[in-house]
């Protein structure tokens, strides 16, 4: 009795590696076993920083509330301390939106925060 092979479902799976992984330099986008571990790879990476991203993201939301802070005289840490102290429910986000895009109405939360 011959082996049966199933090409159409093999031939379908080989052509959806490659094509994912178009646009990758030299064997990586050409030769299927290559191709394979190469987007495996890439597949790891992209689920692991959809994580990171987030993480990073805050970061530059604490560094600019930072920075924005000091411009004011004061620091990060002791605004937040304030904030929660006076029970403003404002998040991280919004505060490095307006520090960055709203000087004066940052202003005002510092002033109110410490007054």
């Amino acid at each position: 009795m011959p082996r049966s092979q199933n090409k159409v479902a093999s031939h379908s799976r080989r052509k959806r590696v490659l094509r994912s992984a178009k646009g990758s330099w030299g064997a990586r986008s050409k030769v299927y076993t290559v191709a394979k571990h190469h987007v495996e790879k890439g597949l790891q990476y992209s689920y692991r920083d959809r994580r990171t991203k987030k993480r990073t993201i805050r970061n530059l939301w604490i560094t600019r509330i930072n920075a924005a802070a000091r411009l004011h005289g004061t620091t990060y840490s002791r605004l937040i301390a304030a904030l929660h102290k006076k029970d403003v429910d404002i998040n991280r986000k919004v505060l490095a939106d307006l520090a960055a895009t709203n000087p004066a109405a940052f202003a005002e939360i510092v002033k109110f925060a410490h007054a």
